[in-house]
């Protein structure tokens, strides 16, 4: 999908946007290292969607996502206004293939958590016990 941009402050702010190693999954990883969770991987891309990261031995891909880009449920953000078509493409592909996703790495057996960027924001500690309970299931 190939989008003119004319725009070059828009152009710039989208060339900042990184797709790994954002603040987010910096949060994530050190609170799952501070409660003492290791053994994983991160940026993990031996497996379908390329999950944030990744318990190999036991079968968990954690994938971080951010509200806007993957469209969160609880934070129901607006598509903007401006190139409004695009956009709506944009974050629905984005939904389509989450959902593809998830549904392959489940069905090969994987246990996939998705932890929302707001939810880690306002209590990383809840997103961190629940990846912990699941290690500690399997």
């Amino acid at each position: 999908m190939t989008v003119v941009v004319t725009d070059k402050n828009v152009s710039k702010r989208m060339k900042g946007n990184k797709s790994k190693g954002t603040k987010p999954e910096i949060l994530l990883r050190k609170v799952l290292t501070n409660k003492g969770i290791k053994g994983y991987r991160i940026c993990y891309t031996d497996i379908i969607g390329k999950p944030d990261i990744v318990f190999i031995k036991k079968r968990i891909a954690v994938f971080v996502h951010g509200c806007f880009w993957h469209s969160c449920p609880s934070c129901n953000l607006k598509v903007p206004n401006k190139n409004n078509e695009f956009w709506l493409k944009k974050l629905t592909g984005n939904k389509n293939r989450d959902k593809i996703v998830l549904d392959t790495l489940e069905t090969a057996g994987w246990t996939v958590v998705t932890v929302w960027e707001c939810k880690l924001k306002n209590n990383p500690e809840e997103e961190v016990n629940r990846i912990g309970s699941l290690i500690l299931q399997k």
